[in-house]
């Protein structure tokens, strides 16, 4: 999944996943005041929800687990594994009193999935039970964070300190849902309609011509709000080679589901063929090469490649 992923949108720094313990409990919890003598870098400007922090060095030793505070508290949802989330951020090392990423200078939230290895574990671990609408500050050890690679400015072993608002919340259904629309051109592919959760079953027609315009048709139409190039879609996939059928990517496979701000998707087909449909529906995409990646190879998918997809479009943020 993420090897497409790459390739479909504009790398984030936590895309990046490690390994290591539980969070800390609600007794972590101190005030802003109390925060440089408890484990917790000051917050030395912008401490209310919604402002870019300015965050201090760490004094002494950083802590070897998983801690986190809150803030601020929400009264919002309380997140759990699973749900896709809306975040901003700022992050910095405990040794530093410079940021290495933020979102607020980027105007542009953070969407993720829950519990579902898209960011380094100490995210995972330290926002679940968060409320929305909560600031909360982690410090994360290196065996939660980047470990002894490091990533990018980010130095091997570094303990990282993290001030997150939790904007959006939203629970992820298994699949998509809604009225079966028939499936009556034999050239192109035929989609399952199965409900369960699990991927659906896509047969590519092995005595046409690929078309050469973009496909984008309903095969479970829902009643959902309407895509817009401006959201966030929470999505589950396979992706298909028209050529020979062989799948070279799906969320189903990697256990997880994916989220693609589309502002920043830069496969025009896929982007395009989404915008316009409805939540909770799931889509077969037929994306010709002049609107997939063209004359260049990308890894498993050769050059000129006319792609398939079914997408369940299962929330938008």
């Amino acid at each position: 999944m993420r090897r497409l992923a790459g390739l479909l949108v504009v790398p984030l720094l936590l895309l990046t996943a490690a390994c290591g313990e539980e969070k800390g409990s609600a007794s972590d919890s101190v005030s802003a005041s109390a925060a440089s003598k408890d484990g917790f870098p000051a917050i030395t400007a912008g401490a209310k929800f919604g402002e870019k922090p300015t965050l201090a060095k760490g004094t002494g030793k950083p802590p070897k687990e998983l801690k986190t505070r809150v803030v601020s508290a929400g009264d919002g949802a309380t997140l759990k594994n699973g749900d896709a989330i809306q975040v901003n951020y700022l992050g910095q090392s405990w040794d530093s009193d410079k940021p290495f990423d933020n979102s607020f200078d980027r105007k542009q939230p953070f969407d993720l999935t829950l519990g579902a290895g898209m960011v380094i574990q100490g995210w995972d671990k330290g926002l679940v039970g968060q409320k929305v609408g909560s600031r909360v500050q982690l410090v994360i050890p290196p065996d939660l964070g980047y470990g002894a690679a490091g990533q990018g400015d980010i130095k091997p072993n570094a303990t990282l300190v993290f001030v997150v608002d939790v904007l959006k919340a939203t629970q992820i259904p298994a699949s998509a849902k809604g009225t079966e629309v028939a499936q009556d051109n034999i050239d192109l592919p035929k989609v399952g309609t199965n409900t369960d959760g699990k991927a659906p079953k896509v047969t590519i027609p092995t005595k046409s011509d690929p078309p050469s315009k973009l496909v984008s048709n309903y095969i479970l139409e829902s009643k959902g709000d309407v895509v817009k190039d401006t959201d966030s879609v929470v999505v589950n996939y396979v992706g298909l080679l028209w050529k020979d059928g062989k799948t070279f990517d799906s969320t189903y496979a990697a256990g997880k589901t994916q989220t693609f701000p589309l502002a920043q998707v830069t496969l025009k087909g896929l982007k395009n063929g989404l915008v316009g449909k409805k939540i909770g529906s799931r889509v077969l995409l037929v994306i010709p090469p002049d609107q997939g990646f063209g004359d260049k190879a990308q890894q498993s998918i050769p050059a000129k490649s006319t792609l398939v997809f079914a997408v369940d479009l299962l929330a938008k943020m």
